[in-house]
């Protein structure tokens, strides 16, 4: 294994909130050859960087021995911010233009952003709604058609308690007439949310007004269908051959709409003995990563 240079850095968004990050790269003969070197932006699912197993805390090392810089930030998301409030779908976008405007001012010049899980609908709604000139692609791994019909599926489908329908009527009438302003929200527990029992491995937990900007009926940003064709960037899709939690169908879909939109720069992979976490496989992961990346000649 290629030894690296790890920097713990804090920041903080525009709007105040202090998100950690770790820059990891290879030794460089000198700092330019370093920011002449593709970047890449992490951006987690549900825990976190420091938390998870798999892509989020594995993939980064291993891109070392290509050469390739990681910058992987946690967001406002991270360590289950569903729960602390602070986690609102639509804010992260603030996240990912801090770490841009930090990398830029360290001087680096061809950066990308990859997302996983629950990550790479924050990466896609970023580079729909305003990708900096700076991202020169975007990696999504295992990315979610719509991150609010699939929850109402996957509850439907255990018969939830309490149930979709009745989470959004709740919500509605904890959080008024403009939620995102709301002071009054509360934590709430789903049971079997992921499976048919009452275990805590197959509970969910929100606030309510995370709940509805992530997962509620309302929750556009998160519906990654209605914005991928807006992104104009090299996009490369990952997808466990056996994922647990998304349909095969989905990455395959994802993908016709941004080239049906004109950008025909895209590419799929499922990768095989791999489940939600493609790291599962991280032979043929990285093999897929690498490929795309070496294949943009940067």
């Amino acid at each position: 294994m290629t030894p690296g240079k790890q920097r713990l850095i804090s920041f903080r968004t525009k709007d105040g909130i202090e998100l950690d990050a770790l820059l990891l790269s290879r030794e460089f003969d000198n700092k330019e050859d370093m920011l002449n070197t593709p970047i890449i932006i992490h951006i987690h699912g549900v825990l976190g960087h420091f938390l998870a197993r798999g892509t989020p805390r594995l993939l980064p090392q291993a891109l070392i021995e290509y050469g390739y810089s990681s910058f992987s930030v946690n967001t406002r998301m991270a360590f289950m911010g569903q729960i602390m409030g602070e986690g609102i779908f639509d804010d992260t976008i603030k996240d990912i233009d801090a770490a841009i405007e930090l990398l830029k001012k360290e001087g680096f010049r061809h950066i990308f952003i990859l997302g996983y899980s629950l990550g790479a609908n924050i990466a896609a709604y970023y580079a729909a709604k305003r990708l900096d000139p700076s991202v020169r692609g975007l990696i999504l791994e295992g990315c979610a058609f719509s991150l609010p019909d699939s929850q109402r599926e996957r509850w439907k489908k255990w018969d939830s308690i309490p149930s979709y329908d009745e989470v959004y009527s709740k919500a509605k009438e904890i959080l008024g007439s403009n939620p995102y302003k709301s002071t009054n929200d509360q934590i709430f527990i789903v049971y079997r949310a992921w499976g048919p029992t009452f275990d805590p491995f197959h509970t969910e937990v929100f606030t309510y007004k995370t709940w509805w900007f992530m997962r509620g009926p309302e929750a556009y940003n998160a519906m990654t269908y209605k914005l991928i064709s807006k992104v104009k960037v090299p996009v490369l899709f990952l997808q466990g051959e056996n994922d647990d939690i998304l349909e095969a169908w989905e990455a395959k879909e994802l993908a016709r709409l941004v080239c049906d939109a004109g950008n025909f720069d895209v590419t799929v992979k499922y990768i095989p003995q791999a489940q939600h976490d493609c790291m599962e496989n991280p032979d043929e992961t990285i093999k897929a990563i690498v490929g795309w990346l070496s294949s943009l000649s940067v």
